[in-house]
């Protein structure tokens, strides 16, 4: 499930979309939150370019809310039936929680949208 060439691998590992042998970001660290969002211009094992027309990563926004909620959702299952806490200890676990995740979420949601749009080619290992 989570083998290359599955857009699970992809969007988990933060991989080239079409190759999978590189990351996208200059940085692995989420969390150096200057570097947060820096990609390569293009992939270096197969000349994929990230960025496929200016302002291509506007769309990951739309992304982002959807994973946004189930972090907050998650959070909320978690401390409200698991720690039986109260809602305002609630509100503030959901808070913490996305202010925490933050930077993973903004990668997630670029590496799902990149994925919508690019599909892995066995053909590029070869090279």
């Amino acid at each position: 499930m989570f083998k290359k060439g599955s857009k699970l691998y992809s969007i988990f590992t933060g991989s080239c979309p079409k190759c999978h042998q590189e990351s996208m970001y200059t940085n692995k660290n989420p969390y150096q939150l200057n570097e947060a969002l820096s990609m390569h211009e293009k992939c270096s094992h197969c000349g994929t370019k990230y960025k496929i027309e200016p302002s291509f990563f506007y769309g990951s926004m739309y992304v982002s809310y959807g994973v946004g909620i189930a972090f907050a959702v998650a959070a909320f299952v978690i401390s409200f039936f698991v720690f039986n806490a109260s809602l305002i200890s609630v509100f503030i676990a959901i808070v913490a929680t996305l202010i925490v995740f933050m930077p993973i979420i903004l990668r997630l949601s670029r590496n799902i949208w990149i994925n919508i749009f690019m599909h892995y080619d066995k053909n590029l290992i070869k090279k």
